[in-house]
């Protein structure tokens, strides 16, 4: 067959833009697409939640890809097994209630399966900032405010666009960048010990795979955080090339919004 040039362009244009403007008003936006996210969006997208991811990066998959030290193997313990399992990824028994997968496989299956699942996933999308609204009587975090990831790279002067969610997951990893700004722009408290984000302690991967699960949940009206964002907020201890804790936690907040939602 012969290939039009326009024709191509105008079907990725066509079914982007779709793909945009569905995305505009959901139930849950989630900032990041780590592992915790990702799983997030699989199980939301299970339970018909409209779900959607915003990655800054060209590769969704956070710190997965690189495994420890460049050693593309990821370890999870015996509590994550079964999440592992439903979302098909193969995984090696190594004693002691560990298990090793392959990191590329692990991260490519698990973007794959939220994708399925209902949940979009956009990548080169920066969230520079939140939609604040009154409700009952207080402040919630209402949305987020997006721009191209190169239009905040080389500092240009654009303007993002605004899109609307019930409940936002801020899924960004070690910077916990959305509460960032709901403490910084809003001078606004987090429920946290100190009112703001905490900050993540030396390693201590046992203590570190708890803490980021019971710290898993709404940490202000409207926001959420997940993985590594929920432990830097609450000040727990970083947990190293396991990946257990970042999988109970995506499941955890999946959990938490479906019941929510369906209220």
């Amino acid at each position: 067959m012969s290939l039009d040039d326009v024709a191509i362009s105008r079907a990725i244009i066509e079914n982007y833009n779709e793909k945009l403007l569905s995305s505009l008003d959901v139930d849950v936006a989630m900032v990041g697409a780590g592992p915790a996210n990702m799983v997030a969006g699989y199980y939301l997208g299970k339970a018909g939640i409209k779900a959607v991811i915003f990655e800054s990066k060209l590769a969704p998959g956070g710190g997965m890809w690189g495994g420890g030290m460049m050693f593309n193997e990821i370890a999870i313990q015996d509590d994550a097994l079964k999440i592992i399992e439903e979302i098909g990824v193969g995984c090696r028994p190594k004693g002691d209630g560990y298990y090793t997968m392959d990191s590329v496989e692990a991260t490519s299956t698990i973007i794959s399966r939220c994708v399925k699942a209902g949940t979009v996933i956009f990548n080169l999308i920066k969230v520079v900032d939140i939609l604040f609204r009154q409700r009952d009587n207080q402040m919630k975090v209402a949305g987020l405010v997006l721009n191209w990831s190169p239009v905040e790279n080389l500092q240009l002067h654009v303007d993002p666009l605004g899109i609307k969610a019930s409940c936002v997951v801020d899924g960004t990893g070690h910077p916990a960048e959305i509460c960032q700004i709901v403490t910084r722009k809003m001078n606004a408290k987090l429920n946290t010990k100190t009112g703001t984000v905490i900050g993540e302690m030396p390693l201590w991967a046992e203590e570190g795979e708890q803490f980021t699960v019971a710290n898993t949940g709404e940490v202000f009206p409207g926001l959420y955080v997940s993985g590594m964002a929920a432990n830097n907020a609450f000040g727990g201890p970083r947990m190293g090339p396991i990946f257990g804790g970042m999988l109970l936690s995506g499941k955890k907040i999946a959990k938490i919004l479906t019941e929510k939602l369906k209220k």
